[in-house]
């Protein structure tokens, strides 16, 4: 081992006791599995084969999610041994993609945050480049580019001189812990900055009287009446070149470019995919950085040495020469202290990318992940062993960025056609073919040979927005879920392809994600055949005294007991936990069901899936309930319906199978179904109060409550029959 490592990994020490679990756990499965084939032999009934298939789906699905718990390891960086490895002037440069798409979803000031805070990364300033990848083609965006470029240059040399971590402007003078001397007269900048952005977003267009740069205010020229989101040429603008822009201090700025590429009705754009692929053909042609960080919006640095922990890998010299990616872990700023929602995904951003660590590479989850760029362009095979620091130049010369030759190749790479008869997006770039285009291109990569790591520092290098409204989270699940069934019908299923080109271990943790919308089958069925039953007094589980009801407690307590070791371990708390495993109930009848829905119907070409910005635009009264901790229902929503209907007849059967116990006995025989009912009930209870108790806006719509009553009065009425 090096003296002065970079990296190291150590395994997990809870591996072995999930490893022993799995094996105990996994009998219990059997001996269920066992139970219920007996009784479809000997007592056959609807009821039974409900209750294999329910069961039998939770058993695959239970089995992908152990994959990721049988070696999971966990890493440390040591940035302060660089400079005794590389010098500095020897750093490969970093080019940074910020992603944008709607500027009245994605406030521009926000935007400008997050760029702000990687352009000011502790790294040489004259080899990073950022650029903003502006799908909406809003020159409200690259108006507020236009300004960021000009603050930078106050902005940057002041974090640069007094070491500050907040390099987000809006974080940093948020938390009323400045003290600088310059701190005032740059927050009265930034402010000015700020409330100029935001009239020109309130008025919706960019008034001449606010641009003093003729450069700039030919730039905007382009936005002429035929210029829409989804109709108009491309758009390369250097905002700012390394080579020529200082900051008041006389060093060098990062360079800053904003890019739209060309969109025509009569062409499909392929989403982010293709927006990304664009500008990695644009930054090839301007920058060409070896190293390529991709950010949303909303996901700004938090701490500035993120791209030192990157090179702690790249530059590593016992580096795997087929690293493509060093992934760091989506964290969130805005979530309230019980995380209402389950939206800090902490089994998603801890336990899976250190469990898929432990096996071949963990996965792209959208945003910060730095890419070696040479994986984006083929495979290890097709490429050959190359330094990182050495990588193929693709630039004119050393033309300025500027120059007539060099912006006109770039607007070319970025046209709607360019792609025409080659292999972007099939073997090149972000790959095509699923809305989950992050987690479907390191599948493809890593089928292709190419590894990856995890890294998660003690400080989180991003923080970024979570959903504060639940239809929007149930929504942008939804999306997620039809692109992961459409990499279950594609040739590269994790399970057919997978096999052949990966681990099989590591391509069963891709089968998770992919299997995850075939939960609606078991949630739904536990959220309404045992209730219906209940209230027909009809017993489908073993009584109390029987020898196998010890069984069904242990796989039940056994599941949530471990759910919630492993929350705990990747540091959450019980209340967060409980929210957590609520919200997956939730999507079990909602997003789940409705993604299976959808896909089958754009299968058969009967409807589209079509790509819907999250929005990050915060509103007072709703930041406020979520703060307090209650769920926002203040829209009309299918979604919703769905939810509220298995409430009602979980609490309508409770209720009933409690009288009916009570009245006529049978505590042992419906004991189980009344508990089932009962949990549900709890479960359900910020239904319950947005239906009956809430008078503010975000309380269940009227008409919601009225379908849901009406719907679950005829599965009541039907139920009769069927039992």
């Amino acid at each position: 081992m090096l003296e002065a490592p970079l990296n190291t990994r150590k395994p997990s020490p809870e591996r072995w006791f999930n490893r022993a679990y799995t094996l105990v756990y996994t009998a219990a499965i059997f001996a269920l599995v066992y139970r219920h084939c007996y009784n479809l032999v000997y007592h056959p009934s609807f009821t039974t084969i409900f209750l294999l298939l329910a069961d039998v789906v939770l058993a695959l699905v239970w089995a992908t999610w152990q994959a990721y718990l049988l070696n999971p390891i966990q890493r440390k960086v040591f940035p302060e041994n660089l400079p005794k490895v590389v010098k500095e002037s020897d750093y490969p440069g970093l080019d940074v993609v910020v992603c944008t798409a709607d500027p009245f979803r994605e406030p521009p000031v926000r935007v400008i945050n997050t760029a702000l805070s990687v352009m000011a990364y502790e790294y040489p300033t004259e080899k990073l480049s950022v650029y903003v990848s502006d799908d909406g083609g809003s020159q409200l965006t690259l108006f507020a580019f236009m300004e960021a470029a000009k603050f930078a240059k106050h902005w940057l040399p002041y974090c640069r001189k007094y070491d500050i971590m907040d390099r987000s402007p809006e974080v940093y003078f948020g938390s009323d812990s400045f003290f600088f001397p310059e701190a005032y007269q740059i927050k009265v900048m930034y402010e000015t900055m700020k409330a100029k952005i935001e009239k020109a977003v309130d008025s919706g267009t960019v008034s001449p009287d606010l641009i003093t740069d003729e450069r700039w205010l030919k730039a905007l020229d382009r936005w002429t009446p035929t210029f829409t989101p989804q109709n108009h040429p491309a758009v390369v603008e250097v905002l700012l070149e390394s080579n020529e822009d200082k900051d008041i201090t006389g060093h060098p700025l990062p360079n800053l470019i904003y890019v739209s590429r060309e969109k025509n009705k009569s062409v499909h754009h392929n989403f982010k995919g293709g927006a990304l692929n664009s500008i990695i053909r644009v930054s090839a042609t301007l920058t060409d950085a070896p190293i390529f960080l991709v950010l949303d919006c909303d996901m700004y640095s938090n701490n500035p040495k993120t791209a030192l922990y990157t090179l702690c890998h790249f530059l590593d010299p016992k580096v795997d020469p087929n690293l493509a990616l060093v992934q760091f872990p989506q964290c969130f700023h805005d979530i309230n202290k019980v995380d209402t929602y389950g939206a800090e995904h902490l089994p998603e951003i801890r336990t899976i990318p250190m469990g898929m660590d432990g096996i071949c590479g963990t996965m792209f989850i959208g945003s910060g992940g730095f890419f070696k760029r040479q994986a984006l362009l083929g495979s290890p095979a097709s490429i050959g062993p190359s330094d990182i620091k050495q990588a193929k130049t693709h630039r004119l010369g050393n033309k300025s960025m500027k120059s007539d030759d060099i912006l006109a190749v770039a607007h070319r790479v970025a046209g709607c056609q360019y792609e025409e008869n080659t292999k972007w997006g099939l073997e090149m770039g972000f790959r095509y073919g699923s809305l989950v285009e992050d987690i479907y291109t390191s599948f493809r990569l890593q089928c292709q040979g190419w590894t990856s790591v995890f890294c998660d520092p003690e400080r989180p290098s991003f923080l970024g927005n979570s959903p504060m409204a639940l239809s929007d989270l149930l929504l942008q699940s939804k999306r997620w879920f039809v692109g992961f069934l459409e990499m279950v019908t594609s040739k590269h299923n994790p399970i057919t392809y997978g096999f052949k080109y990966m681990n099989p271990i590591h391509a069963l943790c891709y089968a998770h994600y992919n299997f995850r919308p075939f939960w609606a089958i078991p949630i739904v069925i536990y959220a309404f055949l045992p209730q219906l039953a209940l209230i027909n007094s009809y017993s489908i589980f073993p009584k109390v005294s029987d020898t196998w009801f010890p069984l069904y407690a242990f796989l039940f307590f056994g599941a949530y007991a471990k759910s919630l070791f492993e929350f705990l371990v990747a540091g959450g708390t019980l209340v967060k936990w409980w929210n957590s495993t609520r919200m997956w109930l939730a999507l079990g009848c909602s997003s789940y069901p409705f993604s299976m829905v959808d896909w089958v119907l754009k299968s058969l070409g009967l409807s589209t899936i079509e790509f819907n910005v999250t929005s990050k635009v915060l509103d007072d009264e709703l930041k406020k309930r979520y703060e307090a901790g209650l769920f926002e229902f203040g829209v009309e929503s299918p979604l919703f319906l769905t939810i509220s209907i298995a409430a009602v007849v979980n609490l309508l059967a409770f209720l009933m199978g409690t009288i009916q116990v009570f009245k006529n006995g049978g505590f042992e025989e419906l004991f189980a179904q009344l508990f089932i009912a009962g949990f549900g009930v709890i479960n359900s209870w910020p239904i319950y109060e947005a239906m009956l108790l809430r008078s503010d806006k975000g309380k269940m719509p009227m008409m919601t409550t009225l379908k849901a009553l009406g719907v679950a009065s005829v599965v009541y009425s039907v139920s009769s029959l069927a039992f």
